[in-house]
C-alpha cells in the first residue's frame, strides 16, 4: 500500500506526515466532507468509512461506541495510525479483521467475522476504506448471521454507500445471491459457508470488469 508515513506520532513532523499522507494518499480529504455512516443495527452495530479522529471521537458519543473492527487490517499508513490513536484515547478495543473486496470471500474469515460478532463488545463500527464494499460484506454477514434473509443481506451493498455492483466488487453481491440460490430456507448461512460454500465456484462463474472496474480501481482507488 502506497504510504509516505514513517510510523512515529510523537513528533511535530511525524503528525504532520501522517495527515498527509491521510488526506493525500489515502484520501481522507474526502471523507472530511462525506461520511456513509449508518447503522446495522442500532445499539449492535454500525458501519462508516475510514473514519478521522474527530469523526471517530462524534461517532463515539452519538452511539457509545466500544469496539471498532478495522476490515483493512494494519495497513500502517497514515489513516490506520491517527485512527487507533484516537480509538485509544477514546477507549475502544480494536480489532483487526481484514477482508477482500474483490475476491471471492473466504470462507475462514467469514466464519472469524461471524465470531468476532459474537464476542464483541457492543455497539461496535465497522469501517473499511470506502466504507462500500468490504463494509457491506461485514454488514450483510451480521444480517445473515442475526437471522436476516439474503435480501436484507445484499441491501448493504447498494450505491447508497458507494457501492458498484457491476465492476469486480460485484463478487460480493454474488456472494449473497448464491447462498439465496442454493440453501436459503434450508441451511443456515453459517453452516452453508462452513460446509457447502465453494469459493473457487464463485471466481470461475463471476464476471465483472469494464468501465466500472476501471472506475473503481484506477478513478476512485478503492482497496
Amino acid at each position: 500500500m502506497d504510504s509516505i508515513f514513517r510510523g512515529d506520532l510523537t513528533s511535530p513532523s511525524g503528525r504532520a506526515r501522517a495527515w498527509i499522507d491521510a488526506l493525500f494518499v489515502d484520501h481522507a480529504i474526502f471523507r472530511l466532507v462525506w461520511t456513509n455512516a449508518a447503522a446495522v443495527a442500532p445499539g449492535v452495530l454500525y458501519r462508516a468509512n475510514h473514519p478521522t479522529p474527530g469523526q471517530l471521537a462524534v461517532m463515539t458519543r452519538r452511539w457509545g461506541l466500544r469496539t471498532l473492527i478495522t476490515l483493512r487490517g494494519p495497513t500502517g499508513n497514515g489513516s490506520d495510525a491517527l485512527a487507533r490513536e484516537a480509538a485509544a484515547r477514546l477507549g475502544l478495543r480494536v480489532i483487526d479483521m481484514a477482508m477482500d473486496s474483490r475476491g471471492a470471500p473466504q470462507p475462514e474469515r467469514i466464519l472469524r467475522l461471524a465470531e468476532i460478532y459474537r464476542e464483541m463488545a457492543r455497539p461496535a463500527l465497522i469501517h473499511c476504506k470506502s466504507g462500500a464494499d468490504r463494509a457491506g460484506l461485514a454488514a450483510g454477514v451480521f444480517v445473515l448471521a442475526n437471522g436476516g434473509t439474503a435480501a436484507a443481506a445484499g441491501a448493504q451493498l447498494s450505491w447508497r454507500f458507494g457501492h458498484v455492483r457491476r465492476s469486480r466488487t460485484g463478487i460480493l453481491d454474488a456472494f449473497f445471491l448464491t447462498y439465496a440460490g442454493q440453501a436459503e430456507g434450508r441451511v443456515g448461512f453459517l453452516d452453508w459457508v462452513r460446509d457447502e460454500y465453494d469459493p473457487a465456484a464463485l471466481r470461475r462463474d463471476f464476471r465483472g470488469g469494464g468501465v466500472a472496474s476501471f472506475l473503481n480501481d484506477r478513478v476512485l482507488r478503492r482497496e
